[in-house]
C-alpha cells in the first residue's frame, strides 16, 4: 500500500511540474495604421514579448515603442520624440485576461474566438481594454491575432493642428503572435 501512494503521489507531483501551460513569444508582431485622405501611416514593430497562460487565460505583452519601423525615417522620428515620446515613455504593455477562457481548447488544433481583458498602459496612461481575437492552437504551438482600434486622445497623445489632416485621431492595432511552450 505504502508503495502504491508513493507511486500515485510520485506520478501527480511529476504531471504538475511537467505539464507546461505557458506559452511564449520574443518575436510577436504588433503594427498600427492611420489612415486619412492625405496620408497613410504604417508602423510595424516585431520585437514583442507575449506569454499567455493557457491554465489561468493570463495573457501579456510588452512593447517597446523605439522598436517601431515606418516607410520614412522622419515618421519614425516624429513618431518617437514628438507624439510617443519613447525617451520619457519607453514601453506599451498589456496585462489581462482571456474571459471566455473555457471555450478555448488547447489540447486540440482549431481556431477559437477569444475575448479579452485587461490594462493596456501607453504613454503613461493607463486604460481597461476590452476585445476580441481568434486564438489557432495547430501542432502544439499557439497563434493570436487580433485587430482594434484606439484612440490617440484617450492616451494623451497629441495630434498638432498643422498636421491634424495626416493623422488620424484613431488608428487601427493589428496583433499577430505565434508562441511556443515556454521551456
Amino acid at each position: 500500500m505504502k508503495k502504491v501512494l508513493t507511486l500515485i503521489l510520485l506520478s501527480t507531483i511529476s504531471a504538475a511540474v511537467f505539464s507546461q501551460t505557458i506559452f511564449m513569444t520574443r518575436s510577436g508582431q504588433i503594427s498600427f495604421f492611420s489612415k486619412t485622405t492625405v496620408e497613410n501611416i504604417e508602423g510595424v514593430n516585431n520585437e514583442v514579448t507575449s506569454m499567455i497562460d493557457i491554465g489561468k487565460g493570463d495573457l501579456v505583452f510588452a512593447v517597446l515603442v523605439k522598436s517601431f519601423h515606418f516607410e520614412k525615417a522622419l515618421m519614425e522620428e516624429h513618431f518617437n520624440e514628438n507624439y510617443l515620446e519613447s525617451n520619457k515613455y519607453p514601453k506599451a504593455t498589456f496585462q489581462g485576461k482571456i474571459t471566455n477562457l473555457s471555450a478555448i481548447n488547447f489540447s486540440k488544433d482549431g481556431t477559437y474566438e477569444a475575448t479579452i481583458e485587461g490594462d493596456f498602459t501607453m504613454h503613461g496612461v493607463k486604460q481597461l481594454h476590452k476585445g476580441m481575437g481568434t486564438i489557432t492552437v495547430s501542432k502544439g504551438k499557439i497563434t493570436a491575432v487580433s485587430t482594434f482600434t484606439l484612440k490617440l486622445a484617450d492616451y494623451k497623445i497629441e495630434i498638432p493642428s498643422l498636421v491634424a489632416d495626416k493623422i488620424s485621431p484613431t488608428i487601427e492595432i493589428r496583433v499577430n503572435c505565434q508562441y511556443e511552450l515556454k521551456s
